[in-house]
């Protein structure tokens, strides 16, 4: 895809930055087509208001410099919002770490962590309904396949890769059909829940702007969009570092395990443990996630399903 215009932007960063554990939430899979991240360089793929953009990021750790360029018609929009996505203006008023040793460990451990924010529902919404009620890796080879289908190439340009694909555009989630899904391995109700959310997209866009409360209502308006969904788009999206995924099958034994040492627990006693980080339980629970603590596994392992023909790449 032709790659002009370019546009180049230089920030100096306040305080340590973790690239890779600031957007790894974004990352859809290692492979992810649309994206590529490590510890000194992002480059993404994405839609603006303005249209595609390819955006790289190159940290200097040492320094603090981040160099920044960017290609496509959204180029300007996208290099305007690059310290919103990488957390540059993450607000940790109020979050007091000391409150629990083990927390307080895990922010002087991981102190480039930040709460960054894509400003648009639309960047995280898909591979977050197709993850509903599957495993990982069932959500990340769906999603990864119908960024294959639709092959939109990304913008290119000088210092950014030719092979990168833009995830597909609003108007391609709301008006595949539904045997296209199916081939993906996506079932008929997360298929629905995709066709009815993108096609009512410009409402959901509207949460960004909204407080915590309207945009919850707003988003789980939508037909298969619940709390679980609705948190994981408001702490990428909105970038609010309160939102906690009540309703994931491995969070509440994560944030147990860290703060009490209890291997199990259910949604009222995780959110009991977060009770005093109110405001940024979600930042919490990142936290223990990011620190690789999980609780001992025990039990049968979630069955990996089909169903569909689904391509293998």
């Amino acid at each position: 895809m032709t790659g002009t215009p370019v546009r180049h932007r230089t920030l100096e960063v306040d305080g340590p930055l973790d690239l890779r554990r600031t957007l790894a939430a974004l990352r859809v899979g290692h492979r992810d087509p649309t994206m590529r991240l490590d510890d000194r360089t992002l480059v993404r793929a994405t839609w603006t208001p303005q249209g595609p953009a390819t955006l790289r990021v190159d940290l200097d750790a040492a320094t603090g410099r981040l160099d920044a360029v960017a290609a496509g018609p959204g180029a300007d929009h996208a290099l305007e919002h690059v310290p919103d996505l990488l957390g540059l203006h993450d607000d940790r008023r109020g979050f007091a770490p000391d409150r629990h040793e083990v927390v307080a460990r895990y922010d002087r451990r991981l102190p480039g962590f930040r709460i960054g924010r894509t400003l648009q529902v639309v960047d995280v919404l898909a591979p977050t309904i197709l993850a509903q009620k599957v495993t990982g890796g069932e959500a990340v080879e769906s999603f990864q396949h119908l960024v294959r289908v639709a092959d939109h190439p990304a913008p290119g340009g000088p210092d950014l890769p030719d092979d990168l694909l833009l995830p597909p555009p609003a108007e391609w989630w709301g008006h595949t059909p539904t045997w296209q899904y199916t081939a993906a391995g996506v079932d008929g109700t997360r298929a629905r829940t995709l066709i009815e959310a993108h096609r009512r997209i410009d409402r959901l866009e509207e949460a960004i702007a909204m407080t915590p409360a309207d945009a919850r209502v707003r988003l789980t308006a939508i037909r298969g969009i619940g709390a679980w969904t609705a948190a994981i788009v408001e702490r990428l999206a909105r970038g609010d570092p309160d939102a906690i995924e009540v309703g994931d099958f491995h969070l509440p034994n994560t944030v147990a395990w860290n703060l009490a040492r209890e291997p199990r627990a259910d949604d009222e006693r995780m959110l009991a443990l977060l009770a005093p980080f109110a405001g940024h339980r979600g930042r919490v629970a990142r936290l223990c996630e990011l620190a690789g603590s999980f609780a001992p596994k025990r039990g049968p392992r979630h069955q990996v399903r089909s169903f569909g023909a689904r391509r293998r790449r």
